[in-house]
């Protein structure tokens, strides 16, 4: 299901866009003029990645320094651990995530 998530003009290029569609914590990141739209808690204890830091294709969470591939959501030291990413597109100049079809 496509839900609505925010205007574009309101995504800062390379910062984390904390958002909450529908009520889903969600990042948008905008990077080299693409998208990526990951869940914003980390999946070791939960810990909310609002605070991360990002650095080139990674986010670094706050709390235990896991890092993470924005691209895929997976984590850095270990493939088979990974955030949630969902498919996102821009419509008229507003940007909408499928969050029926995440990817873990």
């Amino acid at each position: 299901m496509w839900t609505f998530a925010i205007r574009e003009n309101g995504i800062r290029e390379n910062r984390l866009n904390r958002i909450y569609p529908a009520g889903l914590p969600v990042l948008i990141i905008k990077k080299d003029g693409h998208l990526r739209t990951i869940a914003s808690n980390c999946p070791h204890m939960g810990c909310s990645l609002g605070g991360a830091v990002l650095e080139g294709n990674f986010i670094q969470c706050p709390c235990h320094d896991w890092r993470f591939d924005i691209t895929t959501g997976k984590f850095a030291e270990a493939g088979e651990i990974r955030l949630q990413t969902y498919e996102s597109k821009i419509e008229n100049g507003d940007v909408y995530i499928n969050i029926e079809e995440a990817n873990a």
